[in-house]
Formats: C-alpha cells, sequence, structure tokens
C-alpha cells in the first residue's frame, strides 16, 4: 500500500499484512522488533507468521505491520527513519487504514514504538501489549556518535549469518538447530534491500528510541508478556514496567524465550485473544 507522510509530499511504498474481515472490537496491529544488537530475528511482519493465523481464525481483525526503515517496505527513495519519522509513518498508516482505536502490540524494541504512539497519539491506541518489552534502553547510545564508516561496518554485521545464528541460540528457550537455521534464513530476507543499511544507519545516528520517560504516562490499559526463560531482557525489568504502567496486567510464558510469538505462537495468540475480548470492567479478573 501507498500513501504520503502529513509532513511532506513523500510517498512510500509501505508493507503489511491485511486482514481479511473487519472484526467488531479494536483491530489489532501488529509491531515487531528491530536489527540490533538485542533482536537479530525477523524485524519485519514475518515474525508474526504463526501467531497471525490464530488471530485470524479467533475472528480478531488483525493487522501486521512494517515498521518504517524494515520489514519490505520500497524505500528507494529514503526517507528520514528517526523516532519522529517512524511516529509519523505509524500514525499515517492508522489514520489511511485503520481508522478506530486499536489495541497495539510490541515486541522487544518494538514495544518502545508502542509506548512512543500511545502517549504521542492516545486517541489511536486503545489498548498495549508489550511482549519481553526492550523499553529501558536510552537510545543508541554511544552507536549515534559513530563516523559513518564504522557504523556502517557495524551494520553490515548485523546481517552476518553467524552472529545471527550465535543470537538465535540465546534467543529460544530449545529449538533445534534446522529451525534456527530456518528462522535465521527468513529473518535475514529484508536485510538483502539495497536501502537496508543505510537505513538502520541513519536510525542509529539519529539516536533512537529512548521512551524511559513516556512509561508513567501510558493511559492505556496494557497486558505485559514474558517469556519465563528469557536470557536477553531481565524477567526484573518486567516487574519494573509493571509496577510503573499506571494500569498493567502482567504474564508469564513457561519454557520460552525473548520472541514468544514465534517460540509459543498458541500461548501469545491465547492470552492476545482474551485481552482483546475482556472490557474494562473484566480485566481485572483477565
Amino acid at each position: 500500500m501507498t500513501y504520503a507522510l502529513a509532513s511532506s509530499s513523500i510517498s512510500i511504498m509501505s508493507s503489511c499484512v491485511r486482514p481479511m474481515m473487519q472484526g467488531k472490537s479494536d483491530p489489532i496491529v501488529l509491531l515487531h522488533g528491530f536489527d540490533s544488537s538485542l533482536h537479530l530475528f525477523f524485524s519485519s511482519c514475518l515474525e508474526w507468521r504463526y501467531t497471525y493465523p490464530l488471530l485470524e481464525e479467533a475472528g480478531l481483525e488483525s493487522w501486521a505491520f512494517d515498521i518504517l526503515g524494515w520489514g519490505f517496505s520500497d524505500l528507494e527513495r529514503l526517507p528520514q527513519c528517526d523516532v519522529a519519522s517512524k511516529r509519523n509513518h505509524l500514525y499515517q498508516f492508522w489514520k489511511s487504514y485503520i481508522k478506530r482505536p486499536m489495541i497495539l502490540v510490541g515486541p522487544s524494541l518494538g514495544a518502545a514504538v508502542a509506548i512512543d504512539l500511545a502517549v504521542n497519539h492516545p486517541e489511536a491506541v486503545s489498548k498495549l501489549i508489550l511482549i519481553d518489552a526492550s523499553v529501558y534502553s536510552e537510545g543508541t547510545g554511544e552507536m549515534a556518535k559513530l563516523p559513518r564508516l564504522f557504523a556502517y561496518a557495524g551494520v553490515a554485521l548485523l546481517k552476518s549469518v553467524p552472529l545471527r545464528l550465535y543470537v538465535n541460540r540465546i534467543a529460544f528457550n530449545d529449538v533445534s538447530f534446522s529451525t534456527s537455521l530456518d528462522w535465521m534464513n527468513i529473518g535475514r530476507l529484508h536485510c538483502l534491500y539495497p536501502w537496508w543499511e543505510d537505513a538502520a544507519v541513519n536510525f542509529m545516528t539519529s539516536g533512537g528510541y529512548n521512551v524511559v520517560p513516556l512509561i508513567k504516562q501510558v493511559k492505556q490499559k496494557t497486558l505485559i508478556i514474558w517469556g519465563e526463560d528469557d536470557q536477553i531482557i531481565s524477567y526484573k525489568l518486567a516487574l519494573k514496567l509493571h509496577g510503573e504502567l499506571q494500569d498493567a496486567i502482567l504474564r508469564q510464558i513457561p519454557d520460552c524465550g525473548h520472541i514468544p510469538q514465534v517460540e509459543k505462537p498458541k500461548s501469545v495468540a491465547d492470552l492476545i485473544i482474551k485481552f482483546a475480548q475482556t472490557n474494562s470492567g473484566q480485566l481485572s479478573r483477565f
């Protein structure tokens, strides 16, 4: 699909998976994680290929959206890929296609995108679901100051096969080498786009996300999902997030690592479905 960013005349061919039907409840919009040292897995709507069909089978209107600078959007004319541009891109998508409050789902670094939009455009978000959320890192840190030559070298490393296979080993609880290899190959697909390195460097040098000051401003009811065996982000941060959000529920998934929507799709789908179909008065019994 193509639409123009509100702040410019640029049209971006933006990739997403569209629903087969319009549901009666609030639509689900599934974000993804980012290519970084924390999340070298899918960074595209393919992250949801196991969970998405389960949500549709349950009758939920579900969208899987590629965040600006990642996934399979066509960025031949590369726009800015900083936080403000990513927020505007997602907001324009919502205004153009969703048009009513959505349940926004953000895994890993995608949780920062979800919180950023929920605070800046609360009219667009009815509820939040944060999965193994990476929201306490304060931007890209020292990487933002790297000379561009070193920044490109670092980004090139992010798509390397050995590094991605290694990160898969610590991201998932217990998967075979063949499964890990399959997930790695699928996760690298978007990195083969000619604009991917430019977009990644653009984001890195812009400073990245720092949503720490926004967490306590989130007013939407929030479901926090966490893999019990996450070796990348400590469960202590899940407890901290639960304590700082105004209205949050925390649920763990046993025998699961950092990416439950890939490793335990049915468990994640069941939690999303129940949360989506539970009204405000019943959330205390969720």
